[in-house]
Parts: structure tokens; C-alpha cells; sequence
């Protein structure tokens, strides 16, 4: 039946935004092939947008999209046939494999998509790039933006992830059970530096870029849907719990807030809830990870209804833990810290010095930072400044130049 051509137009961006990731993930596991499927959804969009104003929307959008994108591609691969054989066959292999796609399997497609774009035998900077642009969707000049880079530098990841997982025949597919804990923990590291990168931006003017977090989340809602496993449960937990606070991070002109500076009014209390929810689920199944136990220290932060209510005595305790699954000098500082809110000043500065003695954190600006902070709160005023001035020098982010400035500046000269 037919309908209106506005309406159809509509329900043609509709059904794009909603569902072309879904249909793209179909297609690549139907053509074995990255570009050669990217080119498929865009025949079948473009033929959608013809035939559904005159025929009708489609009871099933997405399988009339899979159909459509593979027969396109069956035909471009007969045109092209007279110059390379390998096509024909192909086009006759491809149309003898036709069968409708069961929702299930279209599911799992959605989670073959994740751990393909995430695969650890391509580089870390190509696997972002690569999920971001298959499976979020973002343009490849979005990309660029995020992450302060040319768009031929992204594009060219990009093409050459694609490269190496058709030349290295990588596998289309969600590991199996023996696999999964190694493939996962990649996939899971991915997500959650697409999420830093949008939480605390590693360079630039700005703190925070909120696109990224939402892909971010919505990756790990995604990949949570699909695979209900503990440590993807910690990581939504974690992204949840810290994007809740985002808000209240910034003042209006953009600068920089403490935690225990911010309008805790200011916080997401359904973001706490949903993570705070999330983690206990983690922790009850006992076989959580990293993920689930550093958000269960973000948890303890949120809940506190003011700063001076903050457990650091469970803070310090679930540190600990997360230091018993292996080691990090990160973690070591951040622990250092709350040992510092604890047991005082004092306490927490011995730790910092002997990290930095190691010298595994000496280039790392948050170290010093809190090192001058340390000494600024023991009154060791010209020490405290000659770690801010190091802290100055190491930092990359604007805003958090303009704080440790502006920190420097109250201890007067």
C-alpha cells in the first residue's frame, strides 16, 4: 500500500537512526566484507528511499534492508564480474546462501560487530576508531575532532584495520566461552577509553566532550543487552556513576570543580541509582573485576549526600582489593589519596614520594598535583609550589592548567 512521500522520507531517517547499525552488522557477516557491506546499506537506504513512498513502509524495515543491501551487492559483483572472475563466484556463492536472518541472529551480528571492530590483533588507536565509526556511527571527521587528529589520520586507521581483518582473515564472530575472558577484557578497554576521552579529554580546551560518553554508555548498554557478564555490568556501573557527576564538574565559565567543591544537587541521582544498582549486582555474582570494584568506589562518592560524609575508610579497603587483582601505579596514587583523607596529610604524601621514587609516575601531572596538595595541606608552602610548577608543566588539559594556576597562585610568591 502506498503512503505519503513526506511520511515515507521520515520513516526512512527513522528507520537509519534506529536501525542501520543493525543492518550494517548483518551485512558484513552475509558479504564477509567491510566496505563491500558499508556500500550495500547505503544501496538499500537509497532504495528505500525510492520505493517506500510509492509501495508502502515495509512491515519489517530492517529485513526488507538486509535483503535489499544483499541483492544489491550480488548485482555490483555481477557488473563487475567481467573483470575479475573471483566475482562471479562470489555473486553465485552469496546467492546461494540466502536465508532470512532470525532476530536472535541479527542480536548476535550486533555483538559479532563489537568483538571484530575490538580485536586485539589490531592496534588500540585503530580498534577506537574503527567501533566508533562501525558501530556508533560517528562520521570519520567526528572522530577526528574527538580524539585532536587529522580526518586522514583517522580514515587511514580505519582503512587499514579494515585491511587487516580481511588479510588476516579475522574471524567474524563472538569468541568462544575459553576465549572470552581475553577478547572481552578488549573490547571493554575500548569502550571505556572512548569514555575517559569524553569524561576528561586528554588534551584541548574543553573537559569534557558529552557525545562521547553517550556512545560510550551506549556501547556498554549495548554489549550488556547482548552479553550479561559481570565486569560489562562494573564498567556501565562505572561510566554511569562518573557521567552522573559530569554536570557539576565545570562551573559556568567552563573551569574546573573538585569533587568535594560541587553541587552535589547538581548530580544525576537516577545516573547513582541505575550504577549503584548495577554494582551490586556485579559484587553479588563474585566474579566482578576491576571494573565492578572501581565502581564501587565511585558508588561510595555518589551516595555520600556531602564530602565530609565520604566512607574513606571503605574507600581505602576496596582499593586495596583492586591492587589485589595486580598492580597499578594509578591505582597506588588514587589509594594514596584516600589514605591522605583517612589517616591525614602525612600519610598519604609518604605514599606519593615513594611512588614517585619509583619513578613509574614521574611524568604523570596528577601525581604532583596531588603531591603539592599534599604539602599544601601540612603548610610546607615552597615545596608545595615546586610541585605545582612540575604538575604545570606536564598537564595537556586547558581547564586543568587554569586550576593548578590558579592553585599555585593562592600560595602567593
Amino acid at each position: 500500500m502506498g503512503c505519503g512521500g513526506q511520511s515515507a522520507t521520515a520513516a526512512v531517517e527513522t528507520v537509519y537512526r534506529a536501525e542501520s547499525r543493525r543492518v550494517l552488522a548483518t551485512l558484513i557477516r552475509l558479504l564477509g566484507d567491510f566496505d563491500r557491506a558499508e556500500e550495500a546499506l547505503h544501496d538499500a537506504f537509497a532504495a528505500a528511499l525510492q520505493q517506500w513512498p510509492r509501495d508502502g513502509v515495509p512491515g519489517n524495515p530492517r529485513a526488507w534492508l538486509v535483503s535489499a543491501g544483499r541483492f544489491k551487492a550480488i548485482d555490483a559483483l555481477r557488473r563487475r564480474a567481467r573483470f575479475d572472475a573471483s566475482l562471479r563466484l562470489l555473486a553465485e556463492q552469496l546467492e546461494g546462501e540466502a536465508h532470512e536472518a532470525e532476530p536472535d541472529e541479527v542480536e548476535d551480528d550486533r555483538l559479532r560487530l563489537i568483538f571484530t571492530c575490538c580485536h586485539p590483533a589490531l592496534p588500540a588507536d585503530a580498534r577506537v576508531a574503527l567501533t566508533l565509526r562501525e558501530v556508533c556511527d560517528l562520521a570519520t571527521e567526528e572522530i577526528a575532532r574527538a580524539f585532536l587528529a587529522a580526518p586522514a589520520t583517522i580514515a587511514q586507521r580505519i582503512v587499514r584495520a579494515k585491511a587487516r581483518i580481511r588479510d588476516a582473515r579475522i574471524p567474524y564472530r563472538v569468541p568462544e566461552r575459553e576465549e572470552l575472558p581475553a577478547r572481552l577484557d578488549s573490547v571493554l578497554r575500548v569502550i571505556y577509553l572512548v569514555f575517559n576521552e569524553g569524561y576528561s579529554a586528554s588534551a584541548g580546551a574543553s573537559l569534557t566532550r558529552a557525545d562521547l560518553c553517550a556512545e560510550a554508555i551506549r556501547l556498554g548498554r549495548l554489549l550488556l543487552e547482548l552479553l550479561p557478564d559481570a565486569e560489562v555490568m562494573g564498567l556501565l556501573a562505572l561510566m554511569l556513576l562518573h557521567d552522573a557527576r559530569r554536570a557539576a564538574r565545570t562551573d559556568a565559565a567552563g573551569e574546573l570543580v573538585r569533587l568535594e567543591d560541587q553541587d552535589r544537587s547538581a548530580w544525576d541521582r537516577r545516573l547513582i541509582a541505575e550504577g549503584s544498582m548495577l554494582v551490586r549486582r556485579a559484587l553479588a555474582s563474585r566474579n566482578f573485576g576491576p571494573y565492578a570494584l572501581q565502581a564501587a568506589i565511585v558508588a561510595v562518592h555518589a551516595e555520600a549526600l556531602s564530602a565530609s560524609q565520604t566512607d574513606w575508610a571503605q574507600i581505602v579497603r576496596l582499593y586495596d582489593v583492586l591492587l589485589g587483582l595486580g598492580p597499578s601505579p594509578v591505582v597506588e596514587l588514587n589509594r594514596a589519596v584516600a589514605v591522605a583523607m583517612r589517616d591525614g596529610p602525612a600519610a598519604g604524601l609518604r605514599l606519593v614520594d615513594d611512588l614517585l621514587a619509583r619513578g613509574e609516575l614521574r611524568d604523570y601531572h596528577l601525581s604532583h598535583a596531588a603531591r603539592a596538595d599534599l604539602l599544601r595541606r601540612l603548610a610546607r608552602i615552597d615545596e608545595a609550589r615546586s610541585a605545582y610548577r612540575v604538575a604545570l608543566q606536564l598537564v595537556r588539559l586547558e581547564p586543568e592548567r587554569r586550576f593548578l594556576q590558579q592553585r599555585l597562585d593562592e600560595l602567593g610568591d
